[in-house]
């Protein structure tokens, strides 16, 4: 029977041809116009890290004085937290894995002849981040704890800087050399470029560059090693000029692991714990209960790294779908109602309500088919152009899959959705004065 009403609906469609192609149109303009957005905004949000992200934890800590006022637009300094805290955290060793963590641009001078020094980013942090984000080696490995003490000048490449930098990725023994200062290389871990980097400080670069170098923590504070993001402090100027190891400049993120939801609840009492400590000794201002422990697509939440242009251009093109949707019902309600005789012939030899109804709606999906194949070649027109524009997120302009799908289930949705009320009324047509007129 569906093999019959398909053959039924492809006629109807070959015979006006104009009304289908304007129907073509209106869905696959609405349906690439809400894609593209939907697409960004799918990429934007989507999970960073699939398989780890609900073990991953970060903790937060309000050091500020009660007086401080945090700027509307400004970025929050207890986003982040001061070296006396992460250093605290982190020897208390409350998780299954914890690292504190920052990051910075270094000037790399290849060893290959020939070629110019180049800034690169990378991340400073302590032993633990590889166990931590799951990154895998494709040689050697990472430091250790005593590394972390001792600062050892050790460095872990990415697959792809250890290929610029000597040409090829074993060059584990190597020496590095990043800014003014040389290292052993001692592992390379396979590029590793999670959307957004979820576990740098929020500058609004999370989507654009990825970490090409790891170096230990210790080293970077031994040797004032360039921080990026926000370093940001507070108090008098004799206190804040203790600078990075200081308990009044926030600058590092920290990150842990947390396999069960009895750990998960444990470690944020212990956060309360040592906020109720630190305020006994007449660091911590503000209420104990301040402490925060954020999951992984929480903080991300939290951040609310989608920017406001990118969810009003989202409503924008839903309108714009919707306002296609409405030309549809009336293009479809004026076509199933001009063939009321056709109908009233079909009901007079027996076929019910039901399966006129089932034999337009299969009409309708097949113009949401068409129109979804429209709105694909839209979409990814749309997602072209978001790639040129110049904002970090735009490289992640990419449909996926799942995407993919989605464009045809929409389109089809669509379409069946605006085809029910024109359906109806044609199903409500009174087949005995249609043949009285005939």
């Amino acid at each position: 029977m569906i093999a019959y009403y398909v053959d039924l609906a492809l006629r109807s469609l070959r015979r006006s041809p104009v009304l289908t192609g304007l129907m073509v149109l209106a869905i696959g303009l609405g349906i690439g116009a809400s894609m593209t957005m939907i697409t960004v905004l799918h990429v934007m949000t989507d999970d960073p890290l699939p398989g780890r992200s609900a073990h991953l934890y970060t903790p937060h800590l309000d050091p500020l004085p009660r007086d401080y006022h945090r700027g509307e637009n400004s970025p929050d300094p207890s986003d982040n937290l001061t070296w006396p805290d992460a250093m605290g955290l982190l020897k208390a060793k409350r998780a299954v894995r914890q690292a504190a963590m920052a990051g910075g641009t270094l000037l790399a001078r290849p060893a290959q002849d020939g070629l110019q020094p180049f800034y690169v980013g990378g991340r400073y942090a302590t032993a633990d981040i590889f166990a931590l984000f799951g990154l895998r080696f494709e040689y050697g490995g990472g430091w250790s704890s005593a590394d972390d003490a001792a600062g050892a000048h050790v460095v872990v490449l990415a697959d792809m800087l250890a290929r610029k930098l000597f040409g090829r990725a074993d060059v584990v023994g190597r020496t590095a050399h990043l800014g003014e200062l040389d290292y052993r290389v001692i592992g390379v871990v396979a590029d590793w470029s999670p959307a957004p980097q979820f576990y740098a400080d929020n500058t609004g670069t999370q989507y654009s560059d990825t970490d090409r170098f790891f170096l230990p923590l210790s080293v970077a504070i031994d040797k004032d090693l360039p921080v990026n993001g926000n370093q940001s402090g507070w108090g008098s100027d004799d206190k804040a000029g203790s600078g990075k190891r200081g308990a009044e400049m926030s600058w590092l993120q920290f990150w842990v692991e947390l396999d069960t939801p009895a750990q998960v609840a444990a470690y944020r009492q212990y956060l309360v714990d040592y906020s109720v400590e630190q305020k006994a000794l007449g660091r911590f201002e503000r209420p104990p209960t301040d402490a925060k422990l954020y999951s992984l697509m929480g903080w991300l939440a939290h951040e609310n790294l989608v920017p406001d242009d990118v969810q009003l251009q989202l409503w924008l093109a839903l309108g714009f779908l919707f306002v296609c949707m409405l030309n549809i019902v009336a293009l479809l309600l004026a076509k199933f109602l001009r063939r009321g005789g056709e109908i009233s012939v079909r009901r007079a030899l027996g076929a019910r309500r039901r399966d006129i109804f089932a034999q337009l709606a299969i009409e309708s999906a097949l113009i949401g088919i068409a129109g979804g194949a429209l709105g694909l070649a839209i979409a990814q027109l749309g997602l072209w152009s978001v790639r040129h524009r110049p904002d970090d997120y735009a490289r992640l302009a990419q449909m996926d899959p799942t995407m993919l799908a989605g464009t045809f289930v929409l389109a089809v949705l669509a379409s069946v959705l605006a085809s029910l009320l024109p359906a109806w009324r044609a199903c409500r047509i009174a087949p005995a004065l249609q043949l009285k007129a005939q």
